[in-house]
């Protein structure tokens, strides 16, 4: 037993932002891990130099944390099987590499890289179904390879994978797997530079981490026998291996940054909840055999399992994201949103005015159930903010009548007689008027929605009249009497 309780393991490279798919793989650990009481570590491979960003180290692991996926060990926790930074781990790569060619298991190889195109070349004029190393530094004696390595010639370490053999994988998602050795290269191990490639390094660093299971990305099924064998050669037990299935684009092709966003940085500047993400990226492939899509991360990892993960690639579909966004808002309470709305003020043409938090609050009750995003406050209740600047002309046309000027003066007198007026005084107000002119309520309301919000549609009017409050609400009327008068005697 590699070890008593599940240990999986998070591995991403530095190269760049945290591709959604990243972050669903992370989910799947997490959650797979949290289910059966197991323990998840944060690993970064950060050692293919090339592709290495600056700064995307600290980013990945910001990201991380945003999202709500905790670790048990890695950079910023620490834990008993560090370093947890594989650029740090090279002595275990080197040792394990010297095991294996000790053993005949992996051997070096001098091959320049001009003989190695001249061979890819060849094999390509040969329509061959496999472009492969030719095994040629298999071959050189002992005294020829010392006298290389004396000489100071740079070599890369390579797997020396026996012809003829079927590698099995029984993986949990897919079921067995099969691959023929004839169609596995011999894969460079250790690099000239001395580093790992992802082969060695990942193989040794879960063997040392007592991973019991490897859950990745389907890219990665077509590399797993290389690792079998490496477990193999090095006399190691082998985890359960689980390959998640591709994300796709509606098109069904792979998801790309072509056809949309696939940075989780992209999701959280535009808004999107932590909640929503989550609750979205673990429907990808995965569901619990009921119709339920809702989800808290509790009840994720309570109903996760591995066999309920699908085979077939999973469709992002931005309009599910956007609905869930939408729900998880609802489900936050008024005091959860406040500082949402504040950060987004902060950020918008209203950041030097000065709101109330009582205000603000009344303005989140009245557009919670109307909303996407936070920012839909800001962009689609604009009025709480500022007076209306223009008024929607079909409105007017529908709803602002010859009889209007003359209604709305009434309204505003009725305003103005009452004393810190409730919600409730204001629609008593409202329907005693129309009730004593004989008329519908609506003569009323259409009109006055349009004079305090320039648009026809938004929150109750009670509401709204009650947030802007009785000042506010007589004086936008008034201006709104004289534009409207105005446009109607231009035109």
């Amino acid at each position: 037993m590699i070890n008593p309780k599940p240990r999986v393991r998070f591995a991403p490279s530095p190269t760049g932002y945290l591709h959604v798919g990243g972050l669903r793989t992370a989910l799947y650990n997490y959650l797979f891990a949290k289910n059966k009481g197991g323990e998840i570590i944060l690993r970064i491979e950060d050692t293919d130099r090339s592709r290495y960003v600056e700064g995307a180290v600290e980013n990945l692991i910001e990201t991380l944390n945003w999202s709500g996926i905790k670790f048990d060990e890695g950079p910023e926790t620490g834990g008993d099987y560090g370093p947890y930074f594989q650029s740090e781990r090279l002595d275990f790569y080197h040792k394990y590499a010297d095991e294996l060619i000790s053993k005949g298991k992996a051997y070096r190889c001098f091959c320049s890289p001009e003989r190695l195109q001249k061979l890819r070349e060849e094999q390509q004029k040969l329509k061959l179904p496999q472009i492969k190393y030719d095994k040629h530094c298999l071959n050189l004696t002992e005294e020829e390879v010392e006298a290389k390595l004396s000489a100071g010639e740079k070599y890369v370490v390579r797997l020396n994978v026996q012809p003829g053999q079927i590698v099995k994988i029984d993986d949990v998602i897919r079921g067995t797997v099969e691959f023929n050795t004839d169609n596995i290269d011999d894969q460079i191990l250790i690099k000239s530079d001395g580093f790992p490639t992802y082969h060695l390094a990942n193989v040794v660093d879960d063997h040392l981490m007592k991973i019991t299971h490897v859950i990745r990305g389907e890219e990665w099924l077509s590399s797993t026998p290389k690792h079998i064998l490496l477990y193999e050669f090095l006399g190691w037990e082998k985890p359960v291996f689980a390959h998640l299935p591709l994300l796709l684009n509606p098109d069904k092709s792979k998801l790309s940054k072509r056809q949309g966003d696939v940075a989780v940085e992209d999701y959280r500047k535009k808004g999107y909840l932590k909640e929503a993400l989550i609750n979205f990226v673990a429907l990808l492939g995965w569901n619990a055999g009921d119709d339920q899509e809702f989800y808290q991360m509790d009840e994720l990892i309570e109903k996760f399992s591995l066999e309920r993960v699908n085979k077939a690639g999973a469709v992002f579909n931005i309009e599910k994201l956007n609905w869930l966004n939408g729900e998880h808002i609802r489900h936050k309470s008024v005091d959860e949103l406040l500082p949402m709305l504040k950060e987004e003020l902060k950020n918008s043409k209203y950041a030097e005015n000065q709101y109330s938090d009582d205000y603000l609050k009344s303005v989140i009750e009245a557009m919670h159930e109307r909303i996407t995003f936070v920012r839909d406050i800001i962009e689609k209740s604009f009025y709480f903010f500022e007076r209306p600047q223009n008024y929607d002309e079909k409105i007017v046309k529908k709803r602002w009548k010859e009889d209007t000027p003359g209604l709305l003066e009434k309204l505003m007198e009725e305003f103005g007689k009452l004393e810190n007026p409730s919600k409730e005084d204001f629609e008593k107000a409202m329907r005693g008027l129309a009730e004593s002119l004989g008329i519908g309520v609506g003569k009323l309301i259409h009109p006055v929605r349009l004079a305090l919000s320039g648009v026809g549609q938004g929150p109750g009017i009670f509401d709204l009249i009650h947030i802007l409050g009785k000042e506010e609400t007589i004086e936008r009327i008034k201006i709104a009497l004289s534009k409207i008068k105005h446009s109607q005697e231009e035109n």
